[in-house]
This record gives C-alpha cells, structure tokens and sequence, in this order.
C-alpha cells in the first residue's frame, strides 16, 4: 500500500515552514542570546518564544489547524482518521501524571476527533518514530489519515536538566563543526499528514517510501561511539524502501552538535558509505526542539524538496568530526527527488525514514 505525506507546517519562533525557508536560505539565525536563563542565571542561546500569549494546547491545536488548510478537513472527525503527538515532556504545568495525557484529552475534544491520540514520548527520536509509526498503522487499513504533530516549549525543568549534562552552549550552536560547544534549545510545534489517498491533499504530497527505529543500548545519555544504532535503522530504512545509498539525494541528520552525537553521525554515515551525500542539520537554526524535531526538521525537508533547494547547515565553518561527511556550507538549487532523514535520542534510541517525490 502507498503511504504520502505532506500537509506540512510549523509555529516556531522564526514564524512558519516558508518563512523559516526563506531565513535559513538567505543565512538569517534562528537563535539569539537569553541572559540569566540557566540555573544559575548562566546566559544561554535559545530559540524561545518571546511572549507566553498561549497555551500548550493552542500551539498543538494551531500546528494541526495550519497543516489541515492542504488537506480536506472534513476529514479529521472521521472515524478513520487518527492522531499522533510527539513530545518528550508535554505539558508540565499539568503536573508529571497529566503533562501528556491532558493535552491530547483537549484536542480530542477541541477537534472532535473519533479516537483518543495516540501518544509517542521516545525521547528526542519520537517525531520521526511518529511518522513512521502512522505509515505503519496506515498499512494495517484500520485507518486512511493520520495527522503526525509535535511540540515542545522550553522550562526551567528542560533547560536545567541539559545544563546539568553539560550538554547546552552558550554561544549559537554549529553542527560538525570543529568549534562546536552543545545544544542551543528551541521550542515550537508541527504538523504533517500520513495519508493513503494523494487527492485528499490540496498540495503536492511525498511518498513515504520507509522507515525503522534501532536502538544501541550504548548509555542513558550517550550514544554509541560506533554508531551502531543509526546504522542499523539507515540500513534497514533503506532496505525497506527497495533503495540503494546511490538513491539519496539529501540528508537531513539530527546534528545537535554535542562533541558525542555529532561525531557518531559522522562514523555511521562513514560505515554506510553514505559520507559524499549532502547533508545538513537544521539544529543550528531552530535549536533542538526535543519531540518536535523529527517532525519539524521532515517539514523543512518537504519545504526543500518543494523548493528544490539544498539548504545550508546553520552554524558550520570547519569540519570537527574525524572522518568526513559532505556539509551544506551554503543554501544552492538542486533536484532533490529522494531524502533520508534521521533522529538519535538518550536511551540509544534512533530512528530514520525516506521520502521520494510522488512521480
């Protein structure tokens, strides 16, 4: 069965998926400085919202209202339509019991959707686990439509738990780079659609043509230093999809710029003699946004798939890993038919998909 996607959209700070383009295109930051935001008033890079004027709830249910404006919205109270949240944390002022639960029991009211969502909290590969979770179901046939969202907002509780890995930077974060320092934090929502039927969108959709999780086991926090994981799942993506690496025009890595993930990237992207094929990460521009940044960052692919435009990796200058990969240092047009797009997360979670234009 043929799975499409599209429908894409994003609220972030930068504003949505085409003016996010158009800022990573022309070389516009993404992030800025915030002061006394650490535990102990450290200042911090961030991608964050300026004003609080809205609730956890609106910006998930403005993220799926804005995606459904290309698709037929008749469609999101029948009984064959699902969906799906990704976050890591939810939303934490309705207490640690709630934060997920309480969310997703509003919008089911709010949308007046048939089926309670369902819910993915797989640490920083759960918006890419999401999307290739609806694919799957959708090949089951209980459902034709499934909306993939996701969101995350920046709390004391987030920040402060990275700063207590040492994990977070205080300057803009630069992905492979060979001065990169860790995470810059960002917060926002998206929204994409999984569906088995082209023409219920009303702009060009993608095929999803696969997509499988692996996990390493490697540390809590730390990934394999072999990149065993995101080896395993780029493999078994690409054999599911019946292609070969020669197929892939693009890849869009998870790239947060930590000293570890980066450098694993890179190691299994060498071990896939995938390491010649342009890549980029979008983390230097949005910060990472947790569970919205699988499907975040799979919108920005669409966007340049739409746009046939090879978007540059924010914040790169230098090569920092020890073996090679082809880093997009400037934003350039290019035929991008075919794009892999991957997600590592603490556990030794890892998960990657592929989607081709719909010929």
């Amino acid at each position: 069965m043929k799975v499409y996607l599209g429908a894409e959209s994003i609220i972030s700070p930068s504003g949505n998926a085409e003016e996010c383009f158009e800022k990573i295109e022309e070389g516009i930051a993404g992030i800025k400085n915030y002061c006394d935001r650490g535990f102990n008033k450290e200042s911090f890079y961030l991608s964050a919202f300026e004003h609080r004027n809205f609730s956890f709830e609106q910006l998930l249910k403005d993220a799926i209202l804005q995606s459904l404006k290309s698709f037929d919205e008749k469609l999101i109270t029948s009984d064959k339509t699902l969906l799906i949240i990704s976050s890591t944390k939810g939303d934490l002022s309705k207490g640690y019991a709630q934060a997920l639960t309480a969310p997703a029991s509003a919008i089911q009211k709010d949308l007046r959707l048939k089926h309670f969502p369902l819910i993915i909290s797989n640490a920083c590969a759960s918006g890419v686990m999401a999307i290739n979770l609806a694919a799957h179901l959708l090949q089951t046939k209980k459902f034709e439509h499934i909306i993939v969202a996701g969101i995350d907002l920046i709390s004391d509780f987030i920040l402060y738990g990275f700063q207590s890995l040492y994990a977070l930077s205080n300057e803009a974060s630069k992905p492979f780079d060979k001065e990169r320092k860790g995470i810059n934090l960002g917060e926002g929502a998206a929204a994409v659609v999984v569906s088995t039927q082209p023409s219920a969108f009303k702009s060009e959709c993608y095929r999803w043509l696969g997509g499988c999780t692996a996990g390493d086991a490697n540390h809590i926090s730390g990934p394999s230093r072999t990149g065993e994981g995101l080896y395993r799942s780029v493999l078994a993506t690409l054999k599911a999809s019946g292609l070969t690496t020669g197929d892939i025009d693009f890849i869009s890595a998870h790239g947060t710029a930590t000293l570890f993930n980066d450098e694993m990237e890179a190691i299994a992207m060498n071990r896939l003699s995938m390491q010649h094929i342009p890549l980029n990460s979008f983390k230097g521009f949005f910060g990472h946004t947790l569970g919205a940044a699988g499907i975040i960052e799979t919108a920005m692919c669409i966007q340049s798939m739409r746009k046939n435009v090879l978007l540059k990796s924010v914040g790169y200058d230098e090569c920092g890993t020890s073996v090679p990969l082809h880093i997009i240092e400037e934003s350039k047009p290019c035929n991008i038919n075919t794009v892999l797009k991957t997600a590592s997360g603490f556990g030794g979670c890892n998960a990657s998909l592929i989607i081709q234009k719909n010929s």
